[in-house]
């Protein structure tokens, strides 16, 4: 039997970063093993916040190389980038005629900012763009192309997922057949919410990530920010309330982590050691990482023979798609 199929975006709006790691790159990564892979660039998703040309062109490098530093093979699964596959607008505009606008009132981040300025007492549409407004009808394009079955995503995402399963459902039912695979959401529970240098959930937007592959004296500069508390080294602390704790699990096996929190509550350790354990963990899990990324960041004409040749791939299943829903829709193949 085939395998069913995975998918997964990550958008080039900045130097991916601890969030993005365990939140979308090693639970993507691990999914490998068990479905068809395919993983792109979200470069036309970008466009709604990053207009510099040089942002956009070295975010997209970052990414690629990423993924493939953090263990991507592009001779067993698909990487491309989102704007060298012309066929996701054409199938986007088939999936807006079947989008109602109601749906997208209520995209949670179009809410959100409609908001924010209500709450600032701006107008409710100041700084949204159609990219914002329509992303989640792009999103079930990028979804929808490939034949997606699962699309592992964060809990803020999962209600784009659902939108896009509407769509094409709405479509199948039209037709009177099932022109395109529906999918579904999945969510992992354990690495839903990966803890920012300042407490909140790590974001861009926060101004609170970690980058994953900085130089060493730099990513230990980061660690030492991490919001602590105010108690003083001799007494007891408790680490399941602790950011530093949070972020240490993440790299630690269970042994390490009972033995780091049995020596918070014991008394004794300071701030400055708990982190300085942080870092040790961290880089026992990016050093050899790290090197592959530096290597592979320097070589733009090697990523870009990658990319081109998973484009290729990618359009032939994109074709196959979009040829499916023309000859249903009466247009010509």
């Amino acid at each position: 039997m085939d395998k069913k199929i995975s998918l997964t975006g990550i958008k080039p709006t900045g130097t991916p970063h601890f969030g993005n790691f365990f939140g979308a790159i090693n639970p993507a990564l691990e999914l490998a093993e068990k479905y068809q892979a395919r993983y792109f660039i979200a470069d036309y998703h970008a466009l709604n916040t990053v207009k510099n040309p040089q942002e956009m062109l070295d975010h997209t490098y970052e990414v690629a190389a990423t993924w493939l530093a953090c263990g991507l093979d592009p001779e067993q699964a698909l990487i491309y980038r989102q704007s060298d596959v012309p066929e996701t607008h054409e199938l986007a505009t088939f999936l807006m005629a079947f989008t109602a606008k109601g749906m997208m009132n209520k995209a949670h981040a179009y809410k959100a900012k409609v908001q924010d300025n209500q709450a600032a007492g701006k107008d409710t549409d100041s700084g949204v763009n159609m990219g914002l407004y329509t992303y989640p009808v792009l999103m079930a394009a990028d979804i929808l192309l490939y034949d997606t079955n699962i699309v592992p995503v964060g809990r803020d995402q999962k209600q784009h997922v659902e939108i896009t399963a509407d769509i094409a459902q709405s479509i199948n039912h039209n037709y009177g057949e099932e022109i395109l695979v529906i999918p579904e959401a999945i969510i992992s529970e354990s690495c839903d919410i990966i803890t920012g240098t300042d407490g909140r959930k790590m974001s861009k937007s926060y101004n609170n990530t970690i980058p994953l592959f900085q130089n060493p004296k730099k990513m230990r500069k980061q660690i030492m920010k991490v919001t602590t508390n105010s108690q003083e080294i001799e007494e007891e602390k408790d680490p399941e309330s602790c950011n530093v704790f949070s972020l240490y699990k993440l790299f630690a096996d269970q042994a390490e982590q009972d033995a780091l929190a049995a020596r918070y509550r014991a008394g004794g350790l300071g701030w400055g050691h708990a982190k300085q354990e942080l870092y040790e963990a961290v880089e026992r899990k990016f050093a050899p990482m790290r090197e592959k990324y530096d290597a592979l960041i320097e070589d733009r004409e090697a990523l870009d023979k990658i990319l081109q040749e998973g484009a290729e791939k990618a359009r032939e299943i994109a074709s196959a798609t979009v040829t499916r829903i023309r000859k249903a829709a009466g247009f010509p193949c």
